[in-house]
């Protein structure tokens, strides 16, 4: 059975929140341990990342409240929507998230999660340190600020 290719890559699935409520300090590229019910809705660009959050539990990498609609053509053995799914990442990674973690204020947060050329689902982590309420309001102002710029020069 030959397999479209065309259209796997058009999978970019961002977290917007995770870059406005957090500053990010290093990011990693780890697999996904899915179902075949899984993948099928994640390749109809049935899944969200808001509210997402990772964990290291048992020197394993578990992403957690990831949301991943039902497979519509899925019979009694379709998956359940906001299930913990396994990250895949070498140990050296692993260790070196978990100990940054360690330190109080910094966080595991998913960014982004798109199929690779080989038709696989990636997502990109990263450690992050949470924004205070100043630097959130600091970023808006520098975003306002740029669109303002930006309309000057399109007129």
């Amino acid at each position: 059975m030959a397999r479209n290719n065309n259209n796997n890559n058009t999978i970019n699935v961002k977290n917007r929140k995770a870059t406005f409520d957090y500053e990010i300090l290093e990011t990693f590229t780890a697999g996904v341990v899915l179902t075949g019910t899984e993948i099928k809705s994640i390749r109809q660009g049935k899944v969200g990342l808001t509210d997402t959050y990772c964990m290291v539990i048992n020197n394993e990498i578990w992403v957690k409240n990831m949301y991943i609609a039902e497979y519509s053509f899925g019979s009694y053995n379709n998956h359940t929507t906001h299930r913990d799914r396994k990250l895949l990442l070498n140990r050296k990674e692993i260790r070196r998230i978990a100990r940054e973690t360690m330190q109080p204020g910094f966080s595991i947060v998913p960014l982004r999660l798109f199929i690779n050329e080989r038709g696989l689902a990636k997502i990109v982590i990263a450690i992050a340190r949470g924004k205070r309420q100043f630097d959130k309001r600091q970023s808006i102002k520098e975003r306002e600020d740029k669109r303002s710029i930006d309309r000057m020069f399109k007129h």
